[in-house]
């Protein structure tokens, strides 16, 4: 959902049920950053090679696009839907780059995403099951009602704009590293994206978990149904950060030019 064919993607989420958009966050975004590495870069490498600036400064544009957008929304599901361009703007500019390190975050930072954006996804369809609105106008002082929810949101929401420790900051760090070799303009201004990240995620916990309660209605915290949702999701994220490496590894190979072997008959 880049720039230009993005608008789809707003309105999927706004439209969609809970499990619908878990599953758009989480799988059907990827999708394209998969035909991507699939089948655009090793069919079509001169064309990729005369077109990755272009599709670089097309990603950083979607950075500064969706996070600004996103910062402009008041209801959550177009917020988080908005943030994802932002995000899968890093994806393209990596991927861009036909650097190692930076199609490496690339790859990480689709697997991190969505757990982060589907995540957010679950608990936002939570607040809207108990008080039927997503609208961040009505909503606010959750913590004192829902302390356990709420704690799930700050910890999903301080994923999505990449805190160190979890698997969101290993893939900005590849990808913008992986870009300073090739592209350091761009990868400056890639960091830069990341200061809005922090502004639209840190406008989520704001406008839910803190601040004055509206909603005064009685409601339960925490189901086991729910917890069973999300401390997986939770786990993963930390194990991503702390010990990437066996992700690394795995994709260590997708890299790599293809060996041509021809076996001749005497």
């Amino acid at each position: 959902p880049m720039v230009g064919v993005h608008t789809w993607l707003p309105d999927a989420h706004t439209e969609a049920p809970t499990a619908g958009s878990i599953i758009l966050a989480g799988l059907l975004l990827k999708t394209g950053g998969y035909g991507l590495i699939r089948f655009v870069l090793p069919l079509f490498p001169e064309a990729v090679s005369a077109g990755s600036f272009l599709a670089a400064v097309i990603g950083i544009i979607a950075i500064f696009y969706g996070a600004v957008l996103a910062f402009g929304q008041t209801d959550l599901k177009k917020l988080i839907a908005y943030s994802s361009i932002s995000h899968m703007g890093f994806v393209l500019t990596a991927l861009a780059t036909q650097n190692q390190a930076a199609s490496q975050g690339a790859v990480m930072q689709m697997v991190c995403h969505g757990l982060s954006a589907a995540a957010l996804f679950a608990l936002v369809g939570m607040i809207d099951e108990r008080y039927h609105t997503r609208n961040l106008a009505d909503l606010g002082g959750l913590w004192e009602k829902l302390p356990r929810l709420s704690g799930f949101v700050l910890f999903f929401a301080l994923a999505s704009l990449g805190l160190p420790g979890l698997g969101n900051f290993i893939a900005e760090l590849l990808v913008l590293l992986g870009t300073f070799q090739v592209w350091p303009g761009l990868a400056a201004l890639g960091t830069i994206g990341l200061i809005f990240a922090a502004v639209y995620s840190l406008k989520i916990v704001q406008g839910t978990v803190h601040g004055t309660l509206r909603l005064t209605q009685d409601v339960v915290d925490l189901t086991k149904r729910e917890w069973s949702l999300l401390l997986p999701l939770v786990f993963l994220l930390l194990w991503l950060g702390l010990a990437p490496s066996p992700i690394l590894k795995m994709t260590e190979k997708l890299w790599e030019p293809p060996v041509l072997t021809m076996q001749v008959k005497p």
